[in-house]
């Protein structure tokens, strides 16, 4: 894509996105992420009524009288995008492509948390760690973030969510929101999955496309894996074929929701044919 094209993707996106953030998700957003970690502030002379727990003993000795410390809300927080970008993200069989849809949705969470003076930060993944964007605030910090997400050509083609949840542990040491974005065709991911769920505010989002869920009965036909472009026929006039595929499917699907609610962390599930603005604003609400 020529650099002209790309000015014209990116402001186009930044248009839709940015009006939802402002207008739909702005305050939502804020509601449900505002900040929760209490920072230390100032010391102040013991009041009766005061926990005794808050006690700053060493000042305390100094003064010979009881000082307390004092803290407060915590506003300023970290959102950070770690989106997939494996083979199987270009799949889409109608008006825009797994990619293109969740590159729409991490500019309007982008732009909610700019709107909310918050910083946010990139990754994105395939079996491996592809790119590592820094958390930074500003307009044209979102607009490269949205280029990287429009023009990124990946090394890796296959699936591995491991990768970048033990990445983040070593980049960040706040806690952070922390939004995963992915179709989720991956296994052997718990244990990170639990240390990021523990450290972090983390959201599973599973993009998907409706006609991934079920083969079509339309005879032999050949196939390839988007990811391990593995070339096979398959005779999608097969029951048992079509059972088992969609047997598969459902397990993959099963997987993904319960391992995030063991590991205590949120879920969404967004078709490319719906709106993730419903979807958005749902999860948010119910986190209020």
């Amino acid at each position: 894509m020529d650099t002209k094209e790309l000015l014209k993707k990116v402001r186009k996106i930044e248009i839709k996105t940015r009006r939802l953030s402002d207008h739909v998700f702005g305050g939502e957003y804020h509601s449900t992420f505002k900040g929760r970690g209490m920072t230390f502030s100032e010391v102040r002379q013991y009041q009766y009524g005061d926990d005794v727990r808050a006690i700053d003993w060493n000042v305390t000795a100094r003064y010979n009288e009881p000082f307390v410390k004092v803290f407060e809300e915590e506003r300023e927080l970290t959102l950070m995008l770690v989106i997939d970008v494996s083979g199987s993200e270009i799949f889409g069989t109608q008006q825009q492509t797994k990619r293109e849809y969740l590159t729409e949705i991490a500019a309007t969470l982008a732009f909610s948390a700019l709107q909310n003076n918050d910083k946010v930060g990139l990754l994105l993944f395939t079996d491996q760690v592809e790119l590592y964007i820094p958390p930074k605030k500003g307009r044209s910090h979102i607009l490269r973030i949205i280029r990287e997400l429009l023009e990124f050509k990946p090394e890796g083609v296959g699936t591995q969510i491991a990768s970048p949840l033990a990445f983040l542990s070593g980049v960040l040491k706040k806690k952070a929101i922390v939004f995963l974005l992915s179709d989720f065709m991956d296994d052997n991911y718990e244990k990170t999955l639990r240390i990021t769920a523990k450290k972090h505010d983390l959201t599973g989002i599973r993009i998907f496309d409706p006609r991934e869920a079920r083969l079509p009965n339309i005879g032999l036909v050949p196939m390839q894996d988007s990811e391990t472009k593995q070339l096979r026929w398959i005779n999608t006039q097969s029951k048992k074929t079509r059972t088992a595929y969609a047997k598969y499917y459902e397990q993959q699907v099963a997987n993904f929701e319960a391992l995030f609610s063991k590991c205590g962390a949120g879920t969404i599930s967004c078709s490319v044919e719906e709106s993730y603005v419903k979807k958005l604003l749902g999860y948010f609400k119910a986190r209020l």
